[in-house]
């Protein structure tokens, strides 16, 4: 769980594990149904209300279509997709594809961008303009990765989920020839280390997984004590 700005706090749940975590939500909460059907969808979340007032919103993975009753959105979660990743820092970037919970393909690549100056080495200035030329040649030689890998696959992927660093992803997405993956991008973005196959096979399973913003019921006010 992690604080939800606004209120609430963010839980992440595989979407195999879906059923049993709302079943033990209606354990401890009195039941639940949804509600506000019209509003859920303007929102793009289900929004289920609890018999205590706890208060749900279940955002679906990327790539499920949102549904507005609780059944079907547990279907749709569940349901195997095929999704593109792009995670990438400055130096790196890892992409795949991945069939349902498995990743399927995948390319790894890191490149050279120099980190600080050696101790009596060039100008701050010239230092500078040389690091944002290896880190454009960085950006060059990962959107040529993503080219080759996503590209071809395009008509088979639900979604396209980044992560890692968004300066550097845009920068690589600012290529002209991922232009046609651009509608396919989740506004879901990975909070993830350096790009690595491990991380890559991680990051399937986060991709995938159900978003739930609970709110907890505002506390009652204390009910006066009548004066003696």
């Amino acid at each position: 769980m992690r604080p939800a700005a606004g209120g609430g706090r963010w839980v992440d749940v595989d979407p195999e594990r879906l059923v049993a975590w709302l079943n033990a939500f209606a354990v401890r909460h009195g039941g639940y149904q949804a509600i506000d059907v019209d509003e859920s969808l303007q929102v793009g979340a289900v929004q289920v209300g609890a018999g205590d007032a706890t208060m749900l919103e279940l955002y679906a993975p990327p790539g499920a279509p949102q549904r507005s009753d609780v059944e079907e959105f547990v279907v749709e979660a569940l349901r195997p997709r095929r999704l593109g990743l792009l995670l990438a820092r400055q130096a790196s970037v890892a992409v795949g594809i991945a069939d349902g919970p498995t990743l399927v393909a995948s390319r790894v690549d890191t490149f050279y961008v120099q980190s600080r100056t050696a101790a009596g080495g060039w100008s701050q200035q010239r230092y500078a303009r040389r690091r944002v030329n290896q880190a454009k040649a960085a950006a060059e030689g990962a959107a040529e990765l993503a080219v080759r890998l996503l590209l071809p696959e395009l008509p088979r992927l639900a979604a396209l989920v980044t992560g890692g660093d968004r300066r550097t992803v845009e920068a690589i997405l600012a290529d002209p020839r991922l232009a046609p993956a651009l509608p396919l991008r989740s506004g879901r973005f990975l909070a993830v280390g350096e790009p690595r196959r491990s991380v890559l096979e991680e990051s399937v399973g986060l991709a995938r997984q159900v978003r739930i913003l609970v709110r907890d019921p505002e506390p009652r006010p204390p009910v006066p004590t009548p004066a003696s």
